[in-house]
């Protein structure tokens, strides 16, 4: 592990299913410039999307690190299934050819290339968690977005990244596909939030972890602020915040 000087500068990136966001952060997660933001392009094809990121960060100050929140899972900077650019029209129907082309794709090399600087590619809902996690017990991180994102840390170490969005639900349907954004879109609020609220305590069933944090876009349009004792609300900003702290954190 490198040992990172104080002063040390993050490009941290957030890509989501709707949006590209990026900022650079010191150390402690502020920001040291204003936040930009693109729409996510489709088709993405992961051949020239790291190249497409590259030049939209371009504007930023300069770093010497960067983080890039990616919408899949991603093992060790490979990409084992992105469902949500996995597309060629957003929320369209997933394309074979584009679900094969990501599958096992290293974007941590062609993303190190293009941006020129160190970089680690790692889940979005990792990143968001290394933001705002306390380090005690088991503690699990769920974002609201185009789809669901999930995260696991035990006592402050990031455990191995599980797409527990995709994990069965209600009704013969996913997680991602009760609370995610089109099912939010076409239900309303109030019933996509009591269906949220299902969801949170469906998760506490099978992990029986000690606090959740709940983040992502879609947090914000949860109905009510009482979510329960073990349940925290957190800023989506989290996504960019937790940039730097991931440099920090190693999988177990």
């Amino acid at each position: 592990m490198i040992n990172w000087p104080a002063d040390t500068l993050t490009l941290a990136i957030d890509i989501g299913g709707s949006g590209i966001k990026a900022s650079v952060i010191n150390k402690d997660g502020e920001m040291v410039c204003e936040r930009i933001r693109m729409e996510t392009p489709y088709p993405s094809h992961p051949s020239g999307f790291s190249q497409v990121v590259a030049d939209f960060v371009k504007v930023l100050p300069k770093a010497q690190r960067a983080s890039v929140g990616f919408p899949g899972l991603v093992r060790n900077g490979i990409v084992v299934m992105v469902p949500s650019l996995s597309r060629l029209v957003k929320d369209g129907p997933k394309d074979p050819e584009l679900v094969k082309a990501w599958k096992n794709f290293d974007l941590q090399t062609p993303m190190t290339s293009a941006l020129g600087i160190p970089t680690k590619v790692a889940n979005d809902a990792d990143i968001q968690g290394a933001a705002v996690i306390k380090g005690e017990g088991l503690e699990f991180v769920m974002t609201l977005g185009t789809g669901v994102g999930t995260a696991l840390f035990q006592n402050g170490v990031l455990l191995p990244h599980l797409e527990l969005g995709h994990a069965p639900f209600r009704q013969s349907e996913e997680f991602e596909e009760q609370i995610g954004n089109a099912a939010r879109e076409r239900i309303g609020v109030e019933r996509w939030t009591k269906r949220v609220i299902k969801a949170i305590a469906k998760y506490d069933q099978f992990l029986y972890y000690d606090h959740c944090y709940v983040g992502g876009g879609n947090a914000k349009h949860i109905k009510g602020l009482d979510l329960g004792p073990k349940v925290t609300r957190v800023s989506n900003k989290a996504g960019l915040f937790g940039g730097a702290r991931i440099w920090d954190l190693e999988a177990s």
